[in-house]
């Protein structure tokens, strides 16, 4: 009589890699629909956690699972080192918030001029839902962001504010900032010099017969008169004379003051998808530009970073195209 010894089934072991791979399926499925849909932050964070709570539970019902093998030797060891590989994704991306969330002041937003910030020129408003914050404190919290972020100072730099502001513009391009509102474009227009007369048109003379001099040539005979063919004529001098290429369009004037430009744009977190508001500000002073930004964070009281961090990789990505001429304020 032949005797077979049964072994033992973890049903913990089972349901922490059932767990887990939900959790997992959660998390990536709210990241798509967050980062190329329609899910909000608030919602994201909520399903960040949730995902993260399961994938706890399922860490706990692994090592329960392999605490049976070892006393019994029960099945389910596969099963409970899948859940441990499934669940370290869910929980790192928590822990990656919380040490950030630590690590960094608790600022939502930051400007490299914090006395003396870029308004607004549409002030975002989001409903924060279950992440409110506090109202902007930019200059009471300056003394913070600066211990926090030393480098984020406003830029000086030598040159007109046209050109200036062109390489500004494709920096923000390059930095994936996508620009919505702007104001003061008429003070960065470039001077246009229009020419001041037409140049006289050239006079092509008749040869006279070969072995004539002008002076014995007989007159030609008068030829028929003819009607005059009308011509299509400019719609006005300027037209007829300014390439099309170099018309200076005017700018409506929006109320910025003199040498001020503003730029209002929105970015995303490249990791993540966290979305930002920012402004940037250009200031003609003497013969210099000063350029400052401001950004912040859309949804609740910590930005766990990534404000100051947008606004440095611009700024010296604006120091790195115009050669290294800025000088700090």
């Amino acid at each position: 009589m032949t005797l077979r010894y049964v072994r033992p089934v973890s049903a913990a072991a089972r349901l922490a890699r059932r767990l887990s791979a939900f959790a997992v399926l959660m998390l990536l499925l709210g990241w798509l629909l967050y980062r190329f849909g329609t899910l909000q932050t608030p919602n994201f964070v909520a399903l960040v956690l949730v995902a993260a709570a399961l994938a706890a539970l399922s860490v706990l019902l692994a090592l329960a699972g392999l605490w049976r093998l070892w006393q019994v030797g029960a099945e389910g060891g596969v099963a409970a080192l899948r859940a441990l590989v499934l669940a370290a994704l869910p929980l790192c991306v928590l822990a990656f918030a919380v040490l950030r969330y630590q690590d960094y002041p608790p600022l939502y937003e930051v400007a490299s001029d914090p006395a003396d910030a870029p308004d607004w020129i549409d002030t975002p408003l989001t409903a924060q839902k279950w992440l409110p914050r506090p109202p902007s404190r930019l200059a009471a919290q300056a003394g913070l962001q600066r211990a926090a972020y030393p480098e984020l100072t406003v830029r000086r730099y030598d040159g007109a504010l046209d050109r200036v502001y062109q390489v500004v513009m494709q920096v923000a391009a390059a930095q994936r900032l996508t620009i919505t509102e702007r104001r003061g474009l008429r003070h960065a227009q470039p001077e246009l010099q229009l020419r001041n007369s037409l140049q006289a048109p050239a006079i092509i003379p008749v040869p006279s017969p070969r072995g004539v001099s002008p002076s014995a040539a007989e007159p030609l005979p008068a030829a028929p008169q003819k009607a005059p063919v009308p011509q299509p004529r400019p719609a006005s001098a300027a037209a007829a004379i300014i390439p099309a290429d170099v018309v200076n369009i005017q700018q409506p004037d929006d109320g910025e003051p003199e040498g001020v430009v503003r730029l209002q744009g929105v970015t995303r977190q490249r990791l993540l998808g966290l979305p930002f508001d920012l402004v940037i500000r250009l200031r003609e002073e003497e013969e210099t530009v000063l350029v400052d930004m401001r950004v912040a964070s859309r949804f609740g009281p910590h930005d766990l970073g990534f404000s100051a961090a947008i606004a440095e990789s611009f700024l010296d990505a604006l120091d790195a195209e115009l050669l290294g001429i800025a000088k700090n304020r």
